[in-house]
């Protein structure tokens, strides 16, 4: 667990990327008394970004969790930038656009000319290299990587990966701010999916592969996962809720990575992903999500 106080001086921290993961960042620090320019390169994401985290908070709200008078002023410590030169007052920007290495590339070169010296960037990666990553920036001492889980307000660990040349004071302030948000942190060395990818798509892979093969059907397999070992979601209901194109993703990087056919990526899945089938977030993955319950599309 990080120390608060490493993080005390974290003021101002930009969210790039305002998907599901990037809103969640968002909402968290703003509860946590930080001010967030968030920006995304499509505008109407931002105003969806807007909308999901006021309805959020509500609901925080509705719970007794959180005082209206914190959340009025969690959602005016969020203001919509209008390009990367909004960032330059951070003392910390987090990256969480798309998990495609030369995009997340592309962001940082855009990004660096607008930073301050001695701003932190960290990147909301759950598979790729950090120290790759880090490299291709002008800051790698000052670079870290900070996995968040979905959905960020409610999910409790923060994954902290260190590159090879990330330093000390940059780890120490990056723990402190995952305590500043009330997350727990785990560290992980540089690897190919860390620690909790390395672990789970296999096993959501080979729930696939199950499938796949014939062995069950979609809700045999995720009611024998949540009944038989106490998972709360199946894993073909787990991988709809994370986006079937992210699983694929991380598979390959596994796959490229550690070079073990453990790691080959289902068949049926990459058909998934070619049809566009990609799971909550296009309606339809292993279930469909037009009906009331979601029905199984095999």
């Amino acid at each position: 667990m990080g120390d608060p106080a490493d993080a005390a001086h974290i003021r101002e921290v930009g969210v790039i990327g305002a998907g599901q993961m990037g809103n969640g960042i968002a909402h968290v620090l703003a509860l946590a008394g930080i001010e967030v320019p968030l920006y995304d390169a499509k505008p109407e994401a931002l105003t969806r970004a807007l909308e999901t985290i006021g309805r959020n908070v509500d609901r925080q709200v509705a719970k007794g969790l959180v005082s209206a008078e914190a959340r009025e002023a969690a959602l005016r410590r969020i203001r919509p930038a209008a390009g990367l030169a909004d960032f330059s007052r951070c003392d910390a920007v987090i990256e969480a656009a798309t998990e495609k290495e030369d995009i997340k590339r592309a962001i940082f070169a855009g990004l660096q000319p607008h930073l301050r010296e001695d701003c932190l960037l960290a990147t909301n990666t759950s598979s790729l290299s950090v120290t790759r990553l880090a490299a291709a920036t002008d800051r790698p001492a000052r670079f870290i990587g900070m996995h968040f889980f979905n959905p960020v307000p409610v999910m409790k660990l923060v994954e902290i990966i260190r590159g090879i040349a990330t330093d000390d004071a940059t780890y120490r302030t990056v723990a402190g701010l995952a305590a500043r948000l009330g997350k727990e942190t785990a560290l992980a060395e540089d690897f190919p999916g860390f620690m909790a990818n390395r672990i789970l798509m296999p096993m959501i892979n080979e729930a696939v592969y199950t499938l796949y093969e014939g062995v069950g059907t979609i809700e045999a397999i995720d009611t024998t996962m949540k009944l038989g070992c106490n998972h709360p979601m199946g894993p073909l209901e787990l991988a709809d809720f994370i986006g079937l194109d992210t699983c694929l993703s991380i598979m390959q990087v596994l796959l490229d990575g550690l070079s073990d056919t453990k790691y080959r990526p289902c068949p049926l899945l990459v058909k998934y992903v070619e049809a566009g089938w990609l799971g909550r977030k296009t309606g339809r993955g292993f279930y469909d999500y037009s009906v009331t319950p979601p029905r199984p599309t095999r």
